[in-house]
């Protein structure tokens, strides 16, 4: 099978080099200014095309890797979109965070032009992505999850069918509900800590001691107890548009969200600061008196 990625931004470049270098298969990837430096996977053969369709028309399983919904819809069904020449029987493996709704449109769109569409989100961090062990949760057809089960293998370390179409962004956007809402609730308690001047060790100590104890407490440690932000490159910008999206899904369903109401309040706050670059444990800082003032 040759491979097409579209998206080899943080997570995207991670996945592209373990196609290529645990996988050893052919890939191609689209040309795009938001990629991160591509020397290493040109290095190991990757090749560059100008538009969807271009690669599209090459490859029998492409990943997308983009931001959310407008970028895959843009991708799939837009100019140059990558129905206008599926190859027939080709796979569309969407690794993106994506509003169901939208991920059941492109479905339909990918299977009338011939070939057959899985929702995959990634767990996990960018880590995670260039060490090839990102978990994906995986929607569709299970038939085809197993065609394309050897391409997902060489980036992943679990891969679980959780179910029809769709599932894999419903079940993504509820986990990085969960763990956004964590880091967000944890951030301002650690920068209430830190206005009253408790020991930053401390104060991690005594929530792992007890039922602080969490992987949310784990990834922001560093940035409490050191100023390292960097175990969690996750920008505050991209959060906010999770929790949105899983607002979005709520509000379809008719189900609650308070809490994630206030979630994205106080995140869209940091962001129309100008901090939607600011990586997530950064969130302890910003959310500090001094940063308000």
């Amino acid at each position: 099978m040759k491979v097409g990625i579209i998206g080899v931004g943080l997570m995207g470049h991670g996945i592209a080099r373990n196609v290529l270098r645990k996988g050893k298969f052919e890939l191609g990837f689209l040309d795009h200014p938001g990629n991160q430096p591509v020397d290493e996977i040109t290095g190991l053969g990757a090749v560059a095309y100008d538009t969807p369709a271009a690669l599209a028309a090459v490859s029998d399983v492409i990943i997308l890797c983009v931001t959310g919904s407008p970028q895959v819809e843009a991708i799939v069904t837009g100019d140059h979109g990558l129905v206008s020449s599926l190859k027939p029987g080709a796979v569309v493996v969407d690794c993106s965070t994506a509003l169901p709704d939208s991920t059941l449109r492109m479905g339909d769109a990918v299977q009338a032009a011939g070939g057959a569409y899985l929702d995959a989100p990634m767990t996990r961090t960018a880590k995670h992505a260039h060490d090839g062990a990102l978990n994906l949760l995986v929607g569709g057809d299970a038939a085809v999850l197993e065609k394309v089960r050897p391409v997902l293998a060489s980036f992943t370390d679990t891969v679980d069918h959780v179910g029809a179409l769709g599932h894999g962004h419903r079940l993504k956007l509820l986990h990085n509900y969960v763990s956004v809402g964590f880091m967000t609730l944890l951030a301002e308690a650690a920068a209430q800590a830190a206005d009253a001047q408790i020991d930053p060790q401390v104060f991690v100590d005594v929530l792992a001691g007890g039922g602080g104890a969490s992987v949310a407490l784990d990834r922001l440690a560093p940035y409490i107890t050191q100023g390292d932000r960097e175990g969690l490159p996750f920008f505050v910008s991209n959060a906010q548009k999770d929790i949105d999206y899983y607002r979005a899904m709520s509000t379809a369903s008719g189900a609650q969200q308070t809490v994630a109401d206030n979630v994205s309040a106080a995140l869209a706050r940091t962001v129309e600061a100008g901090h939607g670059q600011a990586y997530v444990p950064e969130l302890v800082k910003l959310f500090r008196k001094s940063a308000q003032g």
